[in-house]
């Protein structure tokens, strides 16, 4: 087995760990009337007696086999049901959820189609009774997903929001904040809609920390960040002259106290509200580390996230590999990490991603060395506008790319990686995975 056959296997394994549909399955069970989540080391018990109507929404790249899972231990109840997915990401028809409809959507750009989805979802939680129970199935993407501006904004001023935060640099936490504060449905409002209604929510984490208030910027969980802190976001990263007026608008008007905040923690909407994740990245990662062990490795995995520059991270990667392989000459060693690194885009950025990035920067990091093998991928399958998840490179990729004729360093500075690793045969391309957790990295030494 080559290293990247190796680490490809173990990529695998990590994904094959955060399956949304087996996640779903280990939390959720059925006992005759009684609806049982796991949480916390313990259990909570839902009397489905004394549920009138269930509802299941939500928003995401895994709500189809979440959703799937769900109809399996309730279908006969369901009432209504709606779930947004990315483009692709829905189920085979035979496969796919009978009483839940699974409305596709635009990420990571939102869409028309995303809103009226949004706003349909809106009606059923404004309908939902003290007695009702609403399922709330909630993973990464979500936020792109459920698009629904408060007035005056616009979708399409939401949309070029959006746009500059994904190019400023910012991280998940900095753009959850801005876009929590012109949405209607995102920050806890979907809670405050759906009250008095018993609320669920199952969520897949794609966000560093498991935060609540972050993963798909938080529609039923209480809403941390103020429209004193998106200002300063605003300001942080120059978009003050940039982003729609519309938007400056309501923002100042809501530092000034003239729109009211979000739903923050202690409001009422929160009272009969729980919140359960599934599956996380740490879940990924642990899966890696135990295949890789298996497979004879010696493995390490970074405790803390892996966040920040895309290029200061992948060499801070790269030397912490070659550290443990110095300090274990005789034996493989498997380094895997995880989290999600932001990329500053220039004015005219070609085509890739951030695992894409990180895995040609890694190239340069190790260019040259025998025996090093370096995978980035996005456990959701695409990485940034393109059908790769993310690529694996050697020691050899740097000087092979420009052996076949590519230019390395312009793909580097021009966020260009896509063309050079689908020419040089490094990419990696599952198809969508139908989850969402973040990104893993994995370093093969030995």
């Amino acid at each position: 087995m080559t290293q990247k056959d190796a680490a490809l296997q173990i990529f695998r394994a990590a994904l094959a760990a955060v399956d949304p549909h087996h996640c779903v399955e280990r939390v959720l069970g059925r006992e005759d009337d009684a609806l049982i989540v796991q949480q916390g080391g313990g259990e909570i018990r839902i009397d489905l007696r004394e549920v009138d109507r269930l509802h299941v929404v939500g928003c995401g790249k895994a709500g189809a086999p979440m959703a799937r899972a769900v109809e399996e231990l309730v279908g006969e109840r369901i009432s209504s049901g709606l779930v947004a997915v990315k483009y692709g990401h829905t189920l085979p028809e035979e496969t796919a959820p009978a009483r839940i409809r699974i409305a596709e959507a635009g990420h990571p750009e939102p869409d028309a189609a995303g809103m009226s989805q949004a706003k349909e979802v809106v009606e059923i939680l404004k309908g939902a009774s003290e007695r009702d129970l609403v399922i709330a199935l909630i993973s990464g993407g979500g936020s792109a997903l459920w698009p629904l501006p408060v007035p005056p904004v616009t979708l399409e001023e939401k949309i070029d929001l959006n746009r500059r935060l994904l190019a400023c640099g910012a991280d998940i936490h900095e753009m959850n904040a801005l876009r929590k504060h012109v949405s209607s449905i995102k920050a806890g409002w979907a809670a405050r809609l759906a009250h008095p209604a018993q609320v669920l929510v199952l969520l897949i984490s794609d966000v560093i920390g498991d935060r609540l208030d972050s993963i798909a910027s938080g529609p039923f969980a209480p809403d941390t960040t103020t429209f004193g802190e998106a200002l300063e976001i605003v300001e942080r990263y120059g978009l003050g002259t940039e982003i729609p007026v519309s938007i400056q608008y309501h923002l100042w008007n809501g530092m000034a106290g003239k729109v009211p905040e979000t739903p923050k923690p202690g409001d009422a909407a929160f009272g009969r509200v729980t919140h359960c994740i599934c599956a996380s990245n740490a879940q990924a990662l642990e899966a890696a580390r135990i295949e890789a062990e298996s497979m004879g490795f010696q493995a390490e995995v970074i405790e803390r996230p892996i966040d920040g520059d895309v290029g200061v991270a992948a060499k801070a990667f790269c030397q912490r590999l070659g550290q443990i392989a110095e300090q274990t000459p005789k034996r493989r060693v498997c380094l895997i990490g995880g989290g999600e690194p932001t990329v500053m885009l220039g004015s005219s950025p070609g085509r890739g991603g951030r695992n894409q990035q990180f895995a040609l920067a890694s190239a340069f990091e190790v260019r040259g060395e025998v025996g090093v093998t370096v995978l980035s991928c996005g456990s959701d399958g695409t990485d940034g506008p393109t059908d790769a998840a993310g690529a694996v490179v050697d020691g050899t990729t740097v000087d092979r790319s420009q052996s076949q004729g590519l230019d390395p360093c312009t793909a580097l500075e021009t966020h260009d990686a896509y063309p050079l690793f689908e020419k040089s045969g490094d990419l990696v391309k599952t198809g969508p995975t139908n989850s969402n957790v973040m990104d893993i990295m994995l370093g093969i030494a030995g």
